[in-house]
C-alpha cells in the first residue's frame, strides 16, 4: 500500500494510504444525504484542554473533546488531536458526576481523574464560546470525574494507532501534574485568548466539597496503570446441537 506525504492540520504526517478517489468522495456524500448519522449529530460541545500520560507525565498533549451528553450525570467524548477536518481520533473519555463516581468500586475509581483543577485553572475551555455562556456547564464539570483512554499516540510520531491503549490523567496543581507553559501559550495564541484571564474569571466557581482520594491515584501513591497485551486461551463457542 503506497503512502502519501501530505500533511496533517497541525503540520504532522497523515496516516499511510492512497488519496481518496472520486468514487469514494461520491459515496461519502451520498451516504451523508441518505443516512441519519444521529449519534454523531449529538456532539454539541467542543472542549480544548490538556492531558498527561499516566505512565509518563513528561508527555503532555493538547486534546480536543467533542462532547455528547447522555443525561445530567454522564457525558461521552470523542477525543481528537486537533480541530481540523483531518484531525485524528486519538481516544475516548467518559465523564461522570460525583454521584455516579461514588458508586463505583474502589479498584475502578483508581482509573479516573478529577476535573476541579482543570476547570478552575482555565485549562478546560470551550473555544470561541463566551465564558458567560458556558459558566453553568463549567460549574457542573468541576464536580465530575473522567476516564480517558488514548488509543493513538500521535505525540510520539505514530502514523497508525498501534499498541495497547494508554490511560490518561488530568492536569493537577502539583509539580508533576502541571502543564508546560509553552503548550498553554501556543493554545492561547491559536484562539486569541488568555488562560490566566480564564483562571481569574473562574474564581467564584465552587470547589467540590470533597474529592475522592481514589481518583488521581498517582498523587497519593506515586503509582500508575498500564495495559499489557498477552495471549490467552480462546473461549470457544459450544457446537450447535
Amino acid at each position: 500500500m503506497a503512502a502519501t506525504t501530505g500533511t496533517h492540520g497541525q503540520g504532522e504526517q497523515i496516516p499511510p494510504g492512497k488519496p481518496m478517489s472520486t468514487e469514494q468522495h461520491m459515496l461519502d456524500k451520498g451516504a451523508q444525504m441518505l443516512q441519519s448519522l444521529t449519534p454523531v449529530k449529538q456532539m454539541n460541545q467542543h472542549v480544548c484542554t490538556f492531558a498527561l500520560y499516566n505512565h509518563d507525565m513528561n508527555r503532555q498533549i493538547k486534546t480536543h473533546h467533542y462532547v455528547t451528553r447522555l443525561n445530567q450525570d454522564f457525558l461521552q467524548c470523542a477525543v481528537y488531536d486537533s480541530d481540523h477536518s483531518t484531525a485524528r481520533l486519538i481516544g475516548v473519555e467518559y465523564i461522570v458526576s460525583d454521584r455516579i463516581f461514588e458508586t463505583l468500586p474502589e479498584e475502578e475509581q483508581k482509573l479516573w481523574h478529577s476535573h476541579a483543577y482543570e476547570i478552575k485553572s482555565g485549562l478546560w475551555v470551550n473555544p470561541r464560546a463566551p465564558e458567560m455562556v458556558v459558566k453553568r456547564e463549567l460549574e457542573n464539570i468541576a464536580k465530575t470525574y473522567g476516564k480517558f483512554w488514548c488509543t493513538w499516540q500521535t505525540d510520539r510520531g505514530d502514523k497508525l494507532p498501534i499498541g495497547a491503549p494508554a490511560l490518561m490523567m488530568s492536569p493537577q496543581a502539583v509539580n508533576l501534574g502541571m502543564i508546560k507553559p509553552e503548550l498553554i501559550q501556543k493554545r492561547d495564541d491559536k484562539y486569541n485568548m488568555s488562560t490566566d484571564a480564564m483562571k481569574k474569571s473562574r474564581l467564584e466557581i465552587a470547589e467540590p466539597e470533597w474529592l475522592n482520594p481514589q481518583a488521581d491515584y498517582w498523587k497519593q501513591h506515586g503509582k500508575c496503570f498500564v495495559v499489557d497485551v498477552e495471549d490467552v486461551e480462546m473461549k470457544k463457542r459450544a457446537p450447535f446441537p
